[in-house]
């Protein structure tokens, strides 16, 4: 159970940030204002910088060793389990993905600065 636990967030990550590649520069060319919540772009940018800083130390993401420590035990996988494993856990070298996520990272800055997110309003106190 706590391997399908690990796979969710895992996959709910991953989604996550794909979803923000695509809508930010697309809500931008829309003129969606959702796109602009700092917020959820400060996640994005975070979320994102973390998968890059562990790609360049050498380091599997923390998750995928948690479910392959979790899952290590023997028992088949689930028919959709299997088919999200070889979505998401592509078999490429580490340098490969040190690579992409760098430059993932660097498209979200990008972003970023090319529209940027609208600072949070201050709430005075009466």
């Amino acid at each position: 159970m706590m391997a399908w636990t690990v796979l969710g967030v895992h996959v709910a990550l991953i989604a996550f940030n794909v979803a923000g590649l695509v809508l930010i520069p697309l809500g931008a060319w829309r003129h969606w204002r959702w796109i602009r919540g700092f917020w959820w772009r400060l996640a994005h940018l975070l979320i994102l910088a973390a998968v890059a800083v562990q790609a360049l130390a050498g380091r599997v993401c923390f998750l995928t060793l948690w479910q392959s420590r979790l899952t290590g035990n023997g028992n088949p996988q689930p028919l959709i389990a299997g088919w999200i494993d070889k979505v998401i856990y592509w078999p490429l070298p580490l340098w490969f993905f040190t690579v992409l996520y760098i430059a993932v990272w660097l498209y979200v800055v990008f972003l970023w600065w090319r529209f940027p997110p609208r600072l949070p309003r201050r709430r005075h106190k009466p």
